[in-house]
């Protein structure tokens, strides 16, 4: 009797989802993240930060959007140089960002950021100075003064380039089904009944085949993306899953969700790329392709 119900259960699941493809194969709301703000600058070049350049490059693609897809919202999780609502705390705006994707009820969740690596420092000739040394005179030993090149350490620019994207880790899933499910209702119309954990094992169900749907449609997305900046002649280092805290946003936002790397802000080219206009322009142009080539997948069908 048990499997009956099961098997029922995955029946309802199925009908239920093919009622609201239109729902989920639909691009509405497309929310950006511009990473970090306020005290939080996050990474930091020669000339400027993280948090200024994302800000810019999430102002550019917004309006990009606007200009190609008028029907479609955009939201933004902050449109100044503060963190996201004016919180004073980063962890705090973490979940300020998800909390704004999930009540905006967005159909994707982009956030941009930039990449750095760890300085390398190396030693350099710096004149000569005198050294007392001694030496052995016999069975004595005797003071002799020697002039001997000074070095200091100097800090050696980075020269690693390239952007990368990211999807939440697939061993995250089940955190990315909690937030899931607990939007499920406000969504999907979906009714919530008395269960120990407050749903029914339907509900459940869907949301499993959501999230996994999410997943898929992220790592299609992160893929488009990557392929449009490397159309731009830019070194692709492709798409990855990450599970650090610095990503915990993907897992909490109830949609497909990506973090975009736009490039090294350690590296002085890269940097003098991002925080031009040229370089905004291109970077945002690339995801709104990527974008509109998302939306086309949905629109045939081509991703589930």
């Amino acid at each position: 009797m048990k499997i009956v119900t099961y098997i029922f259960f995955l029946l309802t699941c199925f009908i239920g989802g093919a009622a609201n493809a239109q729902k989920t194969n639909t691009l509405n709301t497309i929310v950006i993240d511009a990473g970090h703000g306020g005290y939080d600058i996050g990474a930091k070049g020669d000339v400027t930060d993280e948090a200024t350049i994302t800000l810019a490059i999430a102002k550019q693609l917004k309006a990009r959007l606007k200009q190609v897809l008028p029907d479609v919202k955009v939201v933004m999780t902050r449109e100044d140089e503060n963190l996201p609502r004016n919180v004073q705390n980063h962890k705090e705006a973490n979940r300020v960002r998800a909390e704004i994707a999930n009540e905006a009820r967005g159909d994707l969740f982009i956030s941009i950021h930039v990449n750095s690596a760890q300085s390398k420092y190396k030693l350099i000739p710096d004149g000569t100075e005198e050294k007392t040394v001694y030496v052995k005179k016999g069975r004595k030993k005797v003071a002799k003064t020697k002039t001997v090149t000074k070095y200091k350490k100097v800090r050696v620019p980075p020269t690693i380039t390239g952007t990368e994207t990211y999807v939440w880790a697939s061993n995250k899933s089940d955190s990315k089904k909690q937030f899931v499910t607990k939007t499920a209702e406000d969504m999907y119309g979906e009714s919530e009944a008395a269960s120990p954990n407050g749903f029914t094992p339907e509900e459940l169900i869907l949301a499993s085949i959501r999230t996994r749907k999410f997943f898929d449609r992220s790592i299609l997305l992160a893929e488009l993306v990557q392929e449009e900046f490397t159309k731009q002649g830019r070194r692709n280092l492709g798409v990855k899953q990450r599970n650090n805290e610095g990503i915990w946003v993907l897992q909490a936002t109830a949609m497909p969700s990506i973090l975009v790397e736009t490039g090294f802000i350690c590296t002085p080219d890269d940097e003098a790329y991002l925080d031009s206009e040229n370089g905004q322009q291109e970077v945002s142009y690339a995801i709104m392709r990527a974008i509109l080539r998302y939306k086309e997948a949905l629109k045939n069908n081509i991703i589930k």
